[in-house]
């Protein structure tokens, strides 16, 4: 059974690299003065954004190996595991580690915005890859962060620690939508790989065990985090994933209908629960109903 280091505090994971905090709920580490370090798999119940610099690791999350090389950036939130199991021995890496706990942000306009940061619930192959422009903006903020613990805590402090963490995760969305345009090339391959999914699943009969494909299902098999692949679907083809299986779904009923089978045999036949959710879907996304469609065919 694998290791796992509980960071239910920031204080834990400064504890880990033999650190004290200067503040309870914020912790901010470079790994450059602190190197080599020991490494840990992580089950985290705050949030954290690390940054790479100068190595080169193999960091496991999820169904897959990380896709985290030097200059680029990972975000995690409670409830994820991720980084790389404790095997005693000790290696120089550089880059930057921000912890900071969620009540932190309690009650603040932060605490809003952070649930739309998609890219906090993303897992596998999924880091950001920063130029050197993006890098060094990102590096300032931490060290203005770093400052501002060390200072003396007044009634101030916790507000310029959530501005500058805001500011920084700003920059972070913009850089996330900016890696979906950048790299198009290797998205293309995942819609092409996405295509693929659906047709395989319904030619292999799965439906008929595990029922309609979701979002959830398709992600995994490409080793994506839900939130990463509906975003990188949205931005390659203008709908959501959800959207892209339903329109995969009706092109399969329409096949079906043009066969000569039944509403009825159509719905059993791809995994639909009763023909009514089938007609529901085909209307929806047709502006017709199967009926319609049928009569249509036939004249």
């Amino acid at each position: 059974m694998a290791k796992i280091l509980k960071i239910n505090s920031t204080s834990d994971y400064s504890r880990y690299h033999g650190l004290t905090d200067s503040h309870p709920l914020v912790t901010i580490i470079d790994f450059s003065e602190i190197s080599p370090i020991r490494h840990s798999l992580n089950s985290y119940s705050v949030y954290g954004v690390f940054v790479q610099e100068n190595n080169d690791l193999d960091l496991i999350y999820g169904c897959g190996r990380y896709d985290y090389k030097n200059g680029s950036l990972i975000c995690v939130s409670p409830g994820q595991i991720g980084g790389k199991e404790d095997n005693g021995e000790k290696s120089s890496i550089g880059g930057w580690a921000l912890l900071f706990h969620p009540d932190l942000i309690h009650g603040t306009q932060l605490e809003k915005e952070i649930k739309n940061y998609s890219f906090f619930d993303y897992s596998v192959n999924e880091a950001l890859h920063m130029n050197e422009m993006e890098h060094q903006t990102i590096v300032s903020i931490f060290k203005k962060i770093r400052m501002e613990i060390e200072k003396y805590h007044d009634d101030f402090q916790d507000d310029i620690l959530i501005g500058y963490i805001s500011l920084l995760l700003k920059y972070c969305q913009r850089f996330y939508h900016r890696q979906f345009i950048t790299r198009k090339l290797a998205n293309t391959d995942i819609l092409s790989k996405f295509d693929s999914y659906l047709k395989n699943y319904f030619a292999g009969n799965i439906q008929l065990d595990k029922g309609l494909p979701t979002v959830t299902i398709c992600a995994e098999q490409l080793c994506l985090s839900p939130n990463y692949f509906s975003d990188l679907i949205k931005k390659m083809t203008g709908e959501s994933a959800n959207r892209h299986i339903r329109q995969f779904i009706v092109r399969q009923i329409k096949n079906e209908l043009s066969s000569g089978l039944s509403i009825a045999e159509v719905a059993y036949k791809l995994g639909f629960e009763y023909p009514a959710h089938l007609s529901r879907m085909f209307k929806k996304e047709t502006g017709i109903t199967p009926t319609d469609y049928i009569q249509s065919r036939n004249k």
